[in-house]
């Protein structure tokens, strides 16, 4: 059996001729840059996410990019987010000259251990951006209250996890800005780099508009420095057609992880390898933008189920503190035991909303 890990044709073909045809429409335009199709896409994520205001963006780095620069975050700033994640959570912090500063993560969930947040605060810190890693939120009314209290923002890194939810409300309508990823392997995806910007907050939302597009006010007046940061309009068209359908996709999602935790559940009590399972916490749901378990002599198993025909893949084998990059910051290996030892066990399995009864039961099987 050969099993595709995120089954992007397939879903492709689904919905094709409406995907075709609204790419068309935007061909027969012409017109490519903050076409009809990003103001109407903007319009739809407002109402599926329910935060008052939704900007989009060119990708998930640019979101993050945008929200610290709408905050005015400057060099010397403080940023405290967790190293278990995406480069670029840590990587456009740097990138403005401000600071990570890394904690801890919780060993279920794998999302920043709140308890160890305000340990880490200084007079410097101005956000606490939490990361919604595997499509979970991380605990966010923990969050809130230490970020209220010192002061400080919040910034959510959802670029895996939109349409997920907290408390019944989804993690774009969560922090003082939340942001996600289009990137087309995400629970929503379009067919490029695409990304959006999510907020509560009036001022913010217009200084973000404002921000993707070179910080003008008005055509050729620059009231901000800023970045060519839109989305196209072929993807907003793209997105359009795939948002109508994400709701559904979404509940497929969620049936696929349950079976998976199931047939692997079941596996593991008889069998002599350690599986650790994913832990999705009562109150959230996940877009299970992955489903990542934890084996050890994780080597040996990926090529085992290579062999098998089974694709598998590591999200993150090296966690941020280690990484050349951040070598200036000074951490060593030690500072962050959790982050270390998961990355050195986690592994994704193949997850998309098509996944079949029949090819989780062979990736168990043989797992």
């Amino acid at each position: 059996m050969q099993i595709d890990f995120a089954n992007l044709q397939y879903q492709y073909q689904l919905y094709k001729i409406e995907i075709d045809e609204a790419m068309q429409a935007v061909l027969n335009k012409s017109n490519y840059i903050m076409g009809e199709e990003v103001t109407e896409l903007e319009k739809s994520l407002k109402e599926f996410t329910g935060a008052k205001y939704a900007i989009s963006c060119s990708n998930g780095t640019d979101a993050l990019l945008l929200a610290m620069m709408a905050l005015d975050i400057k060099p010397g700033d403080e940023i405290i987010t967790t190293p278990f994640t995406f480069i670029a959570t840590a990587e456009t912090i740097a990138f403005l000259g401000a600071t990570p500063v890394f904690v801890d993560i919780d060993e279920k969930t794998y999302n920043i251990d709140p308890s160890k947040i305000e340990a880490a605060i200084t007079d410097k810190t101005k956000v606490i951006m939490p990361v919604s890693l595997y499509g979970q939120p991380a605990d966010m009314d923990a969050i809130q209250t230490i970020a209220t209290k010192n002061n400080l923002k919040v910034v959510i890194d959802g670029a895996q996890s939109f349409g997920s939810s907290y408390k019944g409300k989804t993690d774009s309508n969560l922090g003082d800005i939340s942001t996600t990823s289009f990137f087309p392997a995400k629970p929503l995806g379009c067919f490029g780099d695409g990304g959006a910007v999510f907020t509560n907050d009036e001022g913010l939302a217009n200084k973000l508009k404002s921000l993707r597009v070179h910080g003008q006010s008005k055509r050729y007046h620059h009231k901000y420095i800023g970045i060519g940061g839109r989305l196209d309009t072929l993807q907003a068209a793209v997105l359009n057609v795939k948002l109508k359908y994400y709701s559904k996709d979404l509940a497929l999602r969620q049936e696929v992880a349950q079976k998976y935790t199931t047939a692997l559940g079941c596996d593991a009590l008889a069998s002599p390898k350690e599986i650790i399972l994913p832990t999705v916490t009562n109150n959230c749901t996940s877009a299970w933008a992955q489903y990542s378990v934890r084996v050890k002599n994780r080597n040996n198993v990926q090529a085992t189920l290579k062999e098998q025909g089974i694709p598998t893949a590591v999200h993150y084998p090296m966690p941020l503190h280690l990484q050349e990059a951040f070598a200036y910051l000074g951490y060593k290996k030690g500072d962050f035991p959790i982050s270390e030892i998961v990355s050195s066990e986690i592994m994704s399995l193949p997850m998309n909303p098509y996944v079949t009864d029949e090819e989780i039961k062979y990736i168990a099987g043989n797992l």
